[in-house]
C-alpha cells in the first residue's frame, strides 16, 4: 500500500509502471466474482483509455449545464422539504439513495422514473436479490437498455453508447456493458455515503452548520473538505506489468499495489491537523477523485450534488439529530475502516 500523498500522486501518474490495464483487479478487493466485463474506461491505460473516455465525457460534463444544475437544486430542495416535515428519517435509504438515483437519471438523460429501478438495488449494486448471482440485476438492466438504444436514435447515455464510434468501429456489446457497469458501480455508494456522513457530522458538530449558515459562500470549500475527510473509496489497485521495487519490496510482474487515497488525504506533510475537519481549509489538494490520467469522470456530478445539499442545508436546516446509527465498516485483511452508514436515523429541524 502506498500511503503518502506524494507517492500516491506519482504512482497515479505513472501508468506504465503501475497499470490499470487489469480487468477486475483495479477495485480492492478484486471483482472477478461479481461482474463479467472489464469496466471502461478505468481498466484501460492510454492511449485506449483516452479514446474510450472521450466517448462518454459529454455526459459527465452535463452537471455544468444550467438546466441540470437547476434540476439537482430542485431535487435537493424537494427532499429536504420532505425530511423537515417528518419526525425522523432513515437517511441512507430514504434520503441519500433517492437523491443519488434521481440525480443519476439527470446525468444519463433518461426518464426520472428509471430511478425507481436504481433505488430497488439499495446501496450495494452487486448485492441484490435473494439467491441471485451478484451483479445480475445490473447486467440484466444494462442489456435491456442497450437493446433499446440500438433500436432508437435517442439522446440518452445508453443510446449514445449503442451508436458510438471507437476508432472507426462501433463499440462491442461488452464495451458498452463495461461503461455502464462503471457508471453505476462507481457513482453510487460514493455519493450515498458522502451524504449520510455529512448529515451525521453536522449532528455531532452543530457549530459547523451554524458557521456555514453565517457564510453561505463557504459551501465550495466545505464540500471539498468533506470529500477529503469522508473519502468513500479507501484505495484502488494498480498492477505492475514488469518487476519493480516499492519501498524496498520487490513487486513481481502481474502483482498488485494499492494507491491508498484515504491515507494520502490525511498526510500530515500536506494537510495541517489532517484528522481535524476544517470547512474553510484552503488549499485542499485532496485525492478523493484520483489523480492523473484516471481522474474521476463523475467528479463534476458529485460536486454538484454535495454543493447543492450544503447550500440548501445552510439556508433551510437549523439542526440535525442522530437517533440511531449503524456504521458501515470495511473489514479487510490489512485494515478495518468505518466508511459511511448501513443505516442512519435522524431528525432535521428547519430554520425559523
Amino acid at each position: 500500500m502506498l500511503l503518502k500523498h506524494a507517492e500516491v500522486r506519482d504512482a497515479a501518474k505513472d501508468w506504465k509502471t503501475f497499470s490499470s490495464d487489469a480487468p477486475f483487479r483495479v477495485p480492492i478487493p478484486s471483482e472477478e466474482d461479481v461482474r463479467s466485463m472489464r469496466q471502461l474506461p478505468i481498466e484501460r491505460d492510454p492511449p485506449e483509455h483516452t479514446a474510450y473516455r472521450r466517448i462518454v465525457e459529454p455526459f459527465f460534463q452535463r452537471p455544468k449545464d444550467p438546466e441540470m444544475i437547476a434540476r439537482v437544486e430542485a431535487l435537493i430542495d424537494e427532499m429536504l422539504s420532505g425530511a423537515l416535515e417528518r419526525e425522523s428519517l432513515e437517511v441512507v435509504h430514504d434520503f441519500a439513495l433517492p437523491i443519488q438515483a434521481r440525480a443519476l437519471t439527470y446525468l444519463l438523460n433518461v426518464p426520472e422514473e428509471e430511478a425507481e429501478t436504481y433505488i430497488g438495488w439499495i446501496i450495494h449494486v452487486f448485492k441484490v436479490g435473494d439467491g441471485q448471482k451478484k451483479g445480475d440485476a445490473l447486467e440484466d438492466y444494462l442489456t435491456a437498455q442497450f437493446d433499446r438504444g440500438e433500436k432508437e436514435d435517442g439522446e440518452d447515455f445508453f443510446s449514445a453508447l449503442a451508436h458510438a464510434d471507437y476508432e472507426g468501429r462501433p463499440l462491442t456489446r461488452e464495451e458498452m456493458m463495461g461503461f455502464g457497469n462503471l457508471t453505476f458501480a462507481g457513482g453510487r455508494d460514493t455519493i450515498i455515503h458522502s451524504i449520510s456522513s455529512i448529515l451525521a457530522y453536522f449532528a455531532e458538530n452543530p457549530e459547523q452548520l451554524a458557521e456555514l449558515q453565517n457564510d453561505p459562500k463557504a459551501v465550495r470549500l466545505a464540500s471539498e473538505e468533506f470529500f477529503r475527510v469522508f473519502m468513500p473509496l479507501t484505495h484502488i489497485g494498480r498492477v505492475c506489468p514488469e518487476q519493480t521495487e516499492v519501498h524496498g519490496e520487490v513487486v513481481k510482474p502481474g502483482e498488485r499495489i494499492s494507491l491508498c487515497w484515504n491515507s494520502a488525504n490525511h498526510d500530515e506533510e500536506v494537510f495541517e491537523d489532517p484528522h481535524e475537519v476544517r470547512l474553510d481549509r484552503k488549499p485542499n489538494p485532496h485525492l478523493s477523485f484520483g489523480f492523473g490520467t484516471h481522474l474521476c469522470l463523475g467528479a463534476t456530478h458529485a460536486r454538484l450534488v454535495i454543493r447543492s445539499l450544503l447550500a440548501a442545508m445552510a439556508e433551510r436546516v437549523d439542526s440535525v439529530e442522530v437517533l440511531a446509527a449503524e456504521p458501515l465498516v470495511e473489514r479487510e485483511a490489512k485494515y478495518t475502516r468505518a466508511n459511511g452508514y448501513e443505516s442512519l436515523v435522524a431528525r432535521m429541524r428547519g430554520r425559523g
